[in-house]
């Protein structure tokens, strides 16, 4: 039976190869795509979330939500310099497309009673609209089956400040709420576990360009501004953090270490804003998260792979592609 999910998202890059793993995996139920403040500007991601529905050949099949536009308390942070629009240049017409009416708050608590111990939810931007979930209806957090956090760095480097991960540091009074209040959650750190087993390098990149399809066309352009930021800063390849979020949770044969951790989020520190404290049991602290720790590399890209590798045909033509 397929996993019932959500994706909450803020869409660029390697946002779009989730959106893509929970539109194509046979696995996958995907029930909604909500929008989070994050990566690009709003109304950018929104496009770019119907662009990989088009390529996928799913327009219109899955609806869209509008979320939270900024975080909690904090002026919004982007992500710009690294994924450029986040889409590699690529566009359609988006005439006759909505998104629903409902905000995307109100559709994660509304779908989450309506199936409660159901639903998981995939959450690879900042947690702002989980967050608010939590405030408005403190039942979300039982009516949620799992959170898959995509976020934080596993007493390791960050890659938006020395201490910190993008979208822990983009709204960390969102993240300590979530990560306090009682979830079932599974984190899928940058680092160490990004930076060592989801950099696909070049003879990676040009394999899957050669697949020849309209997927593997638009992962290399949807990447590209990102592969050449993470040359900049030493990383010699492109980085799938988002993708693999998704994929654990559909396929947790993928996981070869996970470990209980209690994770908490610094929101006061001044060089340390958005530092994922986690403790891994010597300090006194109970767990609340389950903290991914080792993955089948191989496996994981011969997945990505294979999604690529399927036939779609776009429902309108993408210019650039």
């Amino acid at each position: 039976m397929a996993t019932p999910l959500i994706i909450d998202t803020d869409t660029a890059q390697d946002d779009c190869v989730a959106l893509l793993v929970g539109l194509l995996d046979p696995e996958a139920d995907l029930r909604a795509i909500t929008m989070v403040a994050g990566n690009v500007g709003f109304e950018r991601q929104v496009r770019n979330a119907f662009l990989t529905s088009n390529v996928a050949g799913r327009l219109g099949e899955v609806p869209v939500y509008l979320g939270c536009r900024g975080p909690l308390v904090r002026e919004w942070v982007s992500a710009e310099n690294v994924h450029g629009d986040g889409s590699g240049g690529l566009d359609m017409d988006v005439s006759g497309l909505a998104t629903e009416s409902e905000h995307a708050v109100d559709a994660l608590v509304r779908m989450a009673a309506e199936h409660p111990g159901e639903l998981s939810i995939v959450a690879i931007g900042p947690l702002t609209n989980i967050a608010m979930a939590l405030a408005k209806d403190p039942s979300f957090v039982d009516n949620v089956k799992s959170l898959y956090v995509m976020g934080g760095s596993n007493n390791g480097r960050g890659n938006i400040t020395a201490a910190a991960e993008f979208n822990f540091y983009v709204d960390p009074e969102a993240a300590k709420s979530v990560f306090a209040a009682g979830f079932d959650v599974t984190v899928v750190p940058w680092d160490p576990l990004t930076l060592r087993r989801a950099v696909f390098d070049q003879e990676r990149l040009d394999r899957i360009a050669a697949l020849g399809t309209p997927l593997a066309a638009f992962f290399t352009r949807v990447c590209a501004a990102t592969l050449e930021f993470d040359r900049t800063v030493g990383i010699e390849g492109t980085t799938h953090p988002d993708s693999l979020t998704a994929a654990l949770l559909l396929h947790p044969e993928l996981v070869r270490k996970v470990s209980p951790y209690h994770v908490d989020v610094e929101t006061a520190g001044e060089l340390t804003r958005g530092y994922s404290a986690m403790s891994w049991g010597v300090h006194g602290l109970e767990a609340n998260a389950r903290v991914v720790e080792e993955i089948d590399a191989e496996a994981f890209y011969e997945y990505l792979v294979a999604l690529l590798s399927r036939p779609t045909e776009p429902n309108r033509p993408i210019r650039g592609l």
